[in-house]
């Protein structure tokens, strides 16, 4: 029981530290609006976010051995809400991207590696499958409680109450900022410190020995080929309000009905393939997930344009369904690297560099695509393209299975 109440806590903190960060998910135009800042300066101050990510992956692993997580999770929620803070004051453009390099640091630096690592070791071998689908399936599952209060409480101050889209939104961001202001205390207050990382043989003299030595598993490349093929197949899912609007004419009410109802198929894929990947083999489940979900975002492009909205509604949720539950067990395979704890935060941060890079490229070749491809087409050859690297997901995902039973006496 205590084991599974801090598995909550991390959960409860994971789900509490993104939503600020991209708003703009559910208030994109209000942000526009109530900060006076063009589409193409929000989005300059995102990728400045994912460039920041991508370049801490290393050195949140590294600091994830040195020092407690739950240090780490609990700073960063504080960190992160104390910029919420300063983000409702609705500053100029140039303080805002200061706002946002202190949330890429809080959030990739000092929080990412912390929290995959904290759920690693808590759960035992056995467990890791059903750890790692509650800890994906309770954070969509918080996210979504926490957009339901902020979207309704937003409502009710600038319809109701005659509030101004500025004075609503910044309610709404004092919402978030100080729910990570309250969660901060509790993760220091019911997390444990875990196995300390902070031995005499982990010094700075030992990095460069620790690389070769997490970089020299095969296993720790597979497990990255396997998060960087599911994590494509989900970004797939980033275009399909632009799909089903472009290539069959729906209304923007109806594909965002559409495109919700798949954000609730999240708890369930992520906790039932988890949970799955205990009592089975979890690369076993694993690749058959990604065999699945390829061929359901392949089958997505041979829906007839006649057809109508329940079958388009009940492909996007099999879509949706089959990605979050990939999502929920791929990181389960960092059990299958066999890395000592003292090492498993740089584990995580190489195999978050190689896995999330498609937070850098997908967006260029997208973009490329449908303006070389035009409409359906475009869409059709990125599909496809997602497709086929989430079979190649499932070998790799088999792979690492076969390595890891041949080590198993």
């Amino acid at each position: 029981m205590k084991r599974y109440l801090q598995l909550a806590t991390l959960v409860v903190a994971g789900g509490a530290i993104y939503p600020l960060v991209y708003l703009r998910q559910n208030f994109e135009v209000s942000l526009l609006e109530s900060f006076g800042i063009s589409i193409s300066q929000l989005s300059q101050c995102y990728a400045m976010l994912g460039v920041i990510f991508v370049v801490t992956y290393l050195p949140s692993g590294w600091l994830t051995d040195r020092v407690s997580p739950r240090w780490l999770i609990a700073v960063s929620l504080a960190m992160a809400g104390l910029l919420g803070l300063w983000f409702a004051t609705m500053p100029d453009f140039a303080t805002l991207q200061i706002i946002f390099v202190g949330w890429g640091i809080a959030t990739g630096l000092t929080f990412w590696s912390a929290l995959i690592k904290a759920v690693a070791v808590l759960g035992r071998a056995d467990e890791q499958g059903r750890f790692f689908g509650l800890l994906d399936g309770g954070r969509g599952l918080v996210e979504a409680v926490l957009a339901t209060i902020a979207v309704a409480w937003f409502a009710y101050l600038l319809d109701s109450a005659g509030r101004s889209t500025s004075a609503s939104l910044r309610h709404v961001i004092y919402f978030y900022a100080v729910f990570m202001l309250v969660v901060a205390p509790v993760v220091l207050l019911l997390l444990d410190d875990g196995p300390s990382a902070t031995a005499p043989e982990n010094t700075d003299d030992n990095v460069m020995a620790d690389m070769k030595l997490v970089l020299g598993k095969r296993e720790v490349w597979l497990a990255a080929f396997c998060i960087l093929c599911g994590y494509q197949l989900f970004w797939a899912t980033y275009s399909f309000s632009a799909y089903l609007q472009q290539t069959y004419g729906m209304t923007a009410v109806a594909v965002g009905f559409i495109t919700v109802a798949k954000l609730w198929m999240r708890p369930i894929g992520a906790i039932s393939a988890g949970v799955a990947g205990d009592f089975f083999n979890r690369e076993t489940v694993l690749a058959w997930l990604l065999v699945t979900a390829s061929l359901s975002l392949g089958a997505m492009v041979l829906v007839p344009a006649s057809t109508g909205a329940g079958l388009l509604l009940a492909v996007v949720m099999l879509v949706g369904l089959l990605t979050y539950a990939v999502r929920g067990i791929y990181w389960a395979t960092l059990e299958s690297c066999s890395v000592s704890t003292r090492i498993k935060g740089l584990a995580i941060g190489v195999i978050s560099l190689i896995g999330y890079s498609p937070d850098i490229y997908l967006p260029l070749i997208n973009a490329a695509l449908l303006e070389r491809y035009p409409g359906k087409t475009g869409y059709v050859v990125y599909f496809a393209g997602l497709s086929a690297m989430g079979l190649f997901g499932a070998l790799a995902a088999n792979r690492l299975g076969k390595i890891a039973a041949a080590r198993t006496p």
